[in-house]
């Protein structure tokens, strides 16, 4: 991901409970602590309007991010309605706060690298059905024993993956 001068786009995606905002946390807080201004965009993937400022954004707030937004149905959550968002229109607006790197939860189906976390076997499916995979990060539930394209790391492998995903 080489960070700097250059903002990156990362996907951090997953089904409900495997990770994804504390994995975002911990990108988040490292990429601060090295200096860099962090975007993060978290998907209301539950339906219907966040209500408010969800927890998630709240814990990227605490994390270092400069900007934290969620989206759902329509409603972007640094509050300005219009009939729909696009991710492309949010990232439009993201390009107003000079930022280094933009951590997205969810919208899975988008184009950007990808980093899946899988919790369970049932999860794999993600595997065949997204594009762009960065690498995958996966919980004892969900053993990987397949050879795949890109590196394959155990949840319990913290250190390692961050290291790969900070310089790469």
């Amino acid at each position: 991901m080489a960070l700097g001068r250059f903002r990156k786009i990362l996907q951090i995606v997953g089904y409900s409970g495997s990770g994804k905002t504390t994995l975002m946390e911990n990108l988040i807080s490292q990429a601060a602590a090295q200096g860099l201004r962090v975007g993060a965009i978290k998907h209301h993937g539950h339906g219907g309007i966040p209500v408010e400022f969800s927890k998630d954004n709240v814990r990227h707030e605490q994390a270092g991010a400069c900007v934290a937004a969620v989206e759902g149905h329509g409603t972007l959550r640094l509050s300005i309605h219009q009939e729909s968002w696009t991710l492309d229109e949010i990232l439009m607006m993201y390009d107003l706060f000079n930022l280094d790197l933009i951590l997205i939860e969810g919208y899975k189906q988008e184009r950007f690298r990808k980093v899946i976390l899988l919790r369970n076997p049932e999860e794999m499916e993600l595997l065949e059905k997204l594009s762009n995979i960065l690498c995958v990060i996966h919980w004892p539930t969900c053993v990987i024993e397949k050879k795949m394209d890109y590196p394959v790391f155990s949840i319990d492998e913290e250190e390692r993956y961050i290291k790969f995903l900070m310089e790469g």
